[in-house]
């Protein structure tokens, strides 16, 4: 990545974890540099004495002496570090934001309510269409955030962060602790039909177990799906599952393995009385929501899925205007609906990824880029046909590799296997050059799939090109036709 880009950073000082991130790239969806956190446990001992203990105290020192220097060997332009529900609560706070300044760290204490609102603008940045109630579950405090529209709407905070559940484990205490909470702040009810949006480490781990019980086929957690029944389930599980087993977990982290248990009980007792349909698993959180929100209205309405797409396409394609070119060029062969549309835009603009690849792995390097690659305002279904397509586009077999049926249903595969086999038309008349695709078009006329070319174009239609104009059109149940 040039370093001429401008390196944004934030240091995170959660009751559960201390943590730095470092981004670059556009605006609307910087890649992640670096990524470090370390499990301090500021909030372990607030239940209990309301203060943050000598070791966790310690440990953040180390931490923050060592993230503030790695910020200036980085480079970073722009160094944010925000304190949330353990710093606020604690007698002494003040000592830890002291520990900060003197690493030249200048610290803001977000409120509960800024706090909330920066999660649920965390999850509208990586899931702009969320329609539902964001719970962000930390180590000190619990957020509520209604998201509708593409904003943050009501919100509160409660202190049921993950550190605290224990206090209320017996007899039914967490249930009546949160029904009574919830009534007087009027949230009874609030997600009734609605899904719950989950951020934080704790409930991530929960559907990184889950994901390991079901054999998921895919390893990305954003926009993982659960269940009221299936959180149920993995309280069960929880119950008797060794810790040797949950270390096994692929992406589990061994430090969130004590609160899982506390996790998906509140969990449970929230889905209860909020009457949520479920939940749905949001990647981004607060520190992504601090970003969003200081991007201007108009870099917040931008898709994040074709913004990290075409910064992608821009970096590893040959041609980079040929993309969007290439959409509208094949677009009107598919009356897609919206989501499947953006997600064929995506296709077209990643469509040139594999070129730097062994011409016997170019397939497999578009499967891996669709699947494995870091997108968001994507579900496992979306990732399936963005894969789809440049498995085919790219000279992949007439067939969904694995994972691909397990995502997606047939009849969106094979859509979005037309999708891949017109760009690979386009892209053979063109030669990847915008001039041959401005001066041409592709149309269904009856029963025949009829590509027209400018008068002086004739002589593009080689052999290779008749080839694929004929295979795109049986595949499509037409004839091929010229002119």
């Amino acid at each position: 990545m040039p370093v001429t880009d401008p390196r944004t950073a934030i240091i995170d000082i959660g009751s559960n974890s201390i943590r730095l991130v470092v981004y670059q790239g556009p605006r609307r969806l910087p890649a992640i540099l670096f990524n470090e956190k370390v499990l301090a446990g500021l909030g372990s001992s607030l239940a209990a004495s309301g203060t943050i203990d000598d070791a966790a105290m310690a440990m953040a020192r180390t931490a923050l002496v060592r993230f503030a220097t790695l910020a200036r060997e980085m480079e970073v332009d722009d160094l944010r570090t925000v304190a949330t529900a353990a710093v606020r609560d604690a007698s002494n706070g003040a000592e830890l934001i002291a520990i900060a300044e003197r690493a030249g760290l200048r610290v803001e204490i977000l409120p509960g309510e800024q706090e909330a609102i920066a999660a649920g603008m965390g999850v509208l940045s990586g899931i702009p269409d969320a329609d539902g109630i964001v719970g962000d579950l930390g180590g000190g405090s619990l957020e509520l955030v209604r998201v509708k529209d593409g904003a943050v709407h009501a919100c509160a905070s409660f202190p049921f962060g993950v550190l605290r559940i224990a206090a209320l484990r017996d007899a039914g205490r967490l249930d009546r602790a949160v029904e009574q909470a919830l009534a007087a702040t009027g949230w009874i009810g609030a997600g009734r039909g609605l899904p719950l949006y989950l951020v934080g480490g704790s409930w991530r781990g929960l559907a990184r177990l889950d994901m390991d019980v079901t054999r998921y086929p895919l390893p990305v957690i954003h926009q993982y799906a659960m269940s009221p029944a299936t959180i149920a389930r993995l309280r069960r599980t929880l119950s008797h599952v060794g810790k040797a087993r949950l270390k096994a977990v692929v992406g589990l982290s061994s430090g969130r393995i004590p609160t899982l248990g506390d996790a998906a009980a509140l969990l449970s007792v929230l889905l209860k009385h909020l009457r949520s349909t479920g939940t749905i698993v949001s990647a981004f959180g607060l520190r992504e929501g601090l970003l969003f929100g200081a991007l201007s209205p108009e870099e917040r309405a931008q898709d994040p899925l074709i913004a990290a797409a075409r910064d992608e396409g821009r970096r590893s394609g040959r041609f980079p205007e040929h993309g969007d070119l290439l959409d509208r060029w094949i677009a009107p062969l598919f009356a897609d609906r919206a989501g499947d549309a953006r997600v064929r835009v995506a296709a077209c603009l990643l469509a040139d990824v594999g070129w730097r690849a062994n011409p016997e792995f170019r397939a497999e390097r578009g499967l891996e880029v669709a699947l494995h690659g870091n997108w968001v305002g994507i579900d496992g279904r979306g990732r399936a046909l963005l894969a789809q397509a440049l498995w085919t586009s790219l000279g992949g077999a007439l067939s969904s590799p694995p994972p691909l049926t397990g995502l997606a249903g047939e009849a969106a595969l094979r859509r979005a296997m037309q999708w891949g086999l017109a760009i690979r038309l386009g892209q053979r008349l063109s030669g990847g050059i915008a001039g041959p695709l401005q001066r041409s078009s592709l149309a269904i006329d009856g029963e025949a799939l009829r590509l027209h070319l400018a008068p002086g174009d004739a002589g593009l239609y080689g052999e290779a090109v008749q080839k694929r104009h004929r295979l795109l059109a049986m595949q499509m149940g037409l004839s091929a036709a010229l002119g």
